[in-house]
């Protein structure tokens, strides 16, 4: 075979060679790139990755006054929709608002406890947030304020270390300052576009972490269902049953009263959970009575608090939230930690936190957004999430994001805008100011039975079934994951889930698929014979197909494998009397991008391929085998232009695709005569009759 100087071109010399090897079928030239600088070319790659939405395509061709009025509207979405805002708007928003407040309410209140913070602290951190996110945020329907799973987080770590009972003002200044760590992380993220961060949370992992989550959520609850009054700090399975079972003998009488279960407790806790319980399942039945599960925690609020007010004296066992602090949110940058031996603590937990929040908060979001046919912007949203966590953290907040939940109400509530939050915002500075005194006498049986009913939602075990029929390795990411947080701890958990996908991407990285393609009779379409029974073998041709870039991680797999697929080509060859192979086409198709490392792995398969064709002429089992590629991406063929390699090529070494590649192959071997193949002085050998 000779150089090839014609079957590579140049884009600007755009052509097309017409060379007809059969009637009706072309052979079409592979052409180059539009020739780039390294500038260019770097200039493009970071546009992609970190722009690929082109976000300032709106100011193109604009004057300087429209260009000032798109960027507020690009900062602040508020801008955006605020002029377009009627009246016949506000009504529907004005109920949902008010709806998502009845269950902000009861559900600020408890996931506090959660947390391990002051009830009142829920409430602050459903007032500030949820104002600043309808100005900074792209979704008409997301409802916002704290949720169980990022208060879950940081109750377990910052209690591991610091005690929430003895030292209460020391933990309430590391919340405070993992909320303010948890938002400059949010926020940077958006401003740097480094989204795809939050990607190495797969699904699978989410599962397995929200499922195991929720259950140990719900076994901490076990303490206030119960009445006991101490009870483990500790998030495992093991020390949470053991703190459970310590204390179930109350007639023993070797125990003090405090330690006892208390059965008063035990029979209103589980009868409004099993309201709660029967509520979401009819409105999950029920779409249009979805009002019933959202009234169902404020309503269990305050018939529990009518309850134990009008029966307090015969109710003394059961403990209630007490005293209330009224007003609005006090001012807590001083309590921030920027130096000291808490400091790490703090940013891990921020970081994690942060993490869990933006991936329910941006999925919530894209999920109800889907659903009425618009955008979300994934950055914006970092940044409003972001922004509104350091401005709570700086209000005695802590870390807010968007409420499934909430948000599941509010988009079947009618929520049209943002102002639903604005309502509900405004609903909870009323509480604030005004009705505080009336959740004196609520017991806190009633708060663990609402994060219970909240939570159980998050047990996905249809998710999980589907993951072992779908993916094996996805399953084993969600058992890693809801193990390691029921035994070992909630971010360790979380830890070895994310190493178990990374894992996965490793396996697929490192072990790509390849496979045997044949043609489908009659057609000019080639595909995986083991998939396609039509699909047939071509005599003489070996045509694989790699399914993954060429690195440095794979180079060295790929080769052994292709050679396998050689030695057992040859054995099915011999076993059913087949014509002798003479050429292996790899279909490079779904090969996006090559390094060095695969640059080299198709040198020396070539050199393989010449070594066993100087074999040849001396043992007939052997015969001379040519190296085609067919269809390399732009950046494949360019890299491959620039390692001159393709001029080590013959004619015919690279084709548009793999019909044109077998029919102009074949054409040629026809239009050679038959004759014994002999080599030159310089070892180059010809094709010869066998």
């Amino acid at each position: 075979m000779g150089v090839n100087s014609n079957r590579v071109e140049d884009f600007s010399s755009h052509r097309i060679n017409t060379e007809s090897v059969m009637p009706g079928m072309e052979i079409h030239t592979v052409c180059l790139s539009p020739k780039k600088t390294t500038l260019q070319k770097l200039k493009q790659r970071l546009s992609e990755i970190f722009f690929p939405d082109d976000p300032l395509y709106r100011f193109k061709n604009q004057t300087w006054r429209k260009k000032l009025l798109l960027g507020l509207q690009f900062l602040f979405p508020i801008f955006q929709w605020a002029p377009e805002y009627r009246l016949k708007l506000l009504r529907s928003d004005i109920i949902s608002g008010l709806t998502i407040a009845s269950l902000a309410i009861p559900q600020g209140i408890s996931y506090a406890k959660l947390a391990n913070l002051p009830p009142i602290v829920g409430l602050y951190s459903s007032f500030v947030p949820p104002l600043i996110y309808a100005i900074l945020g792209s979704s008409s329907h997301l409802g916002v304020g704290p949720v169980s799973i990022a208060s879950l987080i940081m109750g377990s770590m910052l209690s591991e270390t610091v005690s929430p009972r003895d030292e209460p003002i020391r933990y309430l200044k590391l919340a405070f300052t993992a909320t303010f760590f948890a938002g400059l992380f949010q926020a940077s993220l958006g401003l740097l576009r480094l989204g795809f961060v939050i990607d190495f949370l797969s699904k699978a992992t989410l599962v397995g972490f929200m499922s195991g989550a929720a259950v140990i959520v719900s076994l901490q609850q076990l303490k206030g269902l119960l009445g006991i009054s101490h009870f483990t700090s500790k998030m495992q399975f093991i020390p949470v049953m053991s703190s459970v079972f310590k204390h179930r003998d109350e007639a023993s009488g070797i125990i003090n009263d405090w330690e006892k279960w208390s059965w008063q407790t035990i029979v209103m806790g589980f009868s409004f959970l099993v309201f709660m319980l029967t509520t979401r399942h009819i409105s999950m039945k029920r779409a249009k009575l979805f009002w019933v599960s959202a009234a169902a925690p404020l309503t269990s609020v305050i018939l529990s608090t009518l309850l134990v007010f009008c029966l307090r004296s015969k109710t003394h066992n059961i403990s209630f939230i007490g005293h209330l602090p009224k007003g609005l949110n006090p001012p807590s940058a001083n309590m921030l930690y920027f130096s000291g031996p808490d400091l790490e603590l703090a940013i891990k937990t921020g970081i994690v936190t942060g993490i869990l929040a933006l991936t329910e908060g941006i999925s919530v979001g894209r999920t109800f957004a889907a659903l009425k046919n618009y955008q979300v912007d994934g950055n914006k949203e970092m940044m409003a999430i972001g922004f509104m966590n350091m401005a709570g953290s700086c209000s005695s907040c802590f870390v807010t994001t968007g409420s499934f939940s909430r948000s599941a109400v509010n988009y079947n509530a009618g929520a049209q805008t943002a102002v639903s939050n604005i309502v509900m915002a405004t609903a909870v500075l009323v509480t604030l100011l005004f009705l505080m005194p009336l959740f004196y006498y609520t017991p806190n049986v009633i708060l663990g039975a609402i994060i219970i009913s909240a939570v159980i939602g998050l047990i996905d075990y249809q998710a999980a079934y589907c993951l072992w029929k779908v993916d094996k390795l996805d399953f084993l990411a969600c058992l890693c994951s809801f193990f390691g947080v029921l035994f070992i701890s909630v971010p360790l958990g979380l830890g070895i889930a994310v190493g178990v996908s990374v894992f996965k991407i490793l396996l697929h990285v490192t072990r790509p698929n390849s496979l045997i393609m044949g043609n489908i009779k009659g057609t000019q379409i080639y595909h995986s014979l083991s998939r396609y029974k039509e699909a047939s073998r071509v005599p003489s041709f070996l045509i694989l197909a790699i399914e993954s870039p060429i690195y440095f991680a794979n180079s060295t797999y790929l080769q052994e494998r292709v050679l396998r697929w050689i030695r057992e080509e040859d054995e099915w060859i011999k076993a059913n009397d087949g014509s002798p192979l003479k050429c292996i086409i790899l279909d490079m198709t779904a090969v996006t991008a090559i390094d060095t490392s695969g640059i080299d792995l198709l040198c020396e398969l070539r050199k393989m391929l010449e070594k066993r064709s100087l074999k040849a002429r001396l043992s007939p089992n052997e015969s001379h085998l040519a190296l085609v590629l067919t269809n390399p991406v732009g950046s494949v063929t360019e890299k491959l232009h620039q390692s001159k390699m393709l001029d080590s090529f013959g004619l015919n070494g690279i084709y548009l695709a793999v019909g044109e590649a077998v029919a102009d192959i074949s054409a040629l071997w026809k239009s050679q005569p038959d004759f014994p193949e002999d080599c030159n002085e310089t070892g180059q050998c010809r094709e010869t009759k066998r």
